[in-house]
């Protein structure tokens, strides 16, 4: 019985990333979450997304309920943020971005392209909404 358990509890967590992967999946765009961590006792937590691009895939318009903050692994990808002109990044390049604050991103190379997108949110929010 608790072997029954532990494999449901097992497929319910595996289930809720995919789900979350499928959620925000977007043509050529692919998401693995990489870890979660509580931040103490201030209802906040950690999270690190890898994004991988295919050739000129893009992340439509879309915020966050935390500060994220981008670091550029492989290839040019450039950021539309609301409000300022587009800025292109390339490995090894980093963006901040304020809670909230409406971007997109998309891959303006010839090959792929990757980031690392770390997250500091309230937990229990969704990660992206799109807008």
């Amino acid at each position: 019985m608790k072997t029954k358990r532990i494999l449901a509890a097992a497929a319910l967590l595996a289930t809720s990333g995919l789900a979350m992967n499928l959620a925000h999946a977007q043509e050529g765009i692919g998401r693995t979450e990489i870890q979660r961590h509580d931040l103490g006792s201030s209802g906040r937590e950690v999270v690190q997304v890898r994004v991988d691009f295919a050739p000129g895939a893009a992340f439509g318009r879309h915020t966050h309920p935390g500060d994220e903050i981008a670091y550029v692994l492989e290839g040019t990808l450039e950021y539309q943020v609301d409000g300022k002109s587009p800025v292109k990044l390339k490995a090894g390049d980093g963006l901040f971005l304020p809670a909230g604050t409406v971007h997109a991103a998309r891959n303006v190379g010839s090959g792929n392209a990757s980031e690392l997108a770390t997250y500091l949110v309230d937990k229990g929010k969704p990660i992206v909404t799109n807008k």
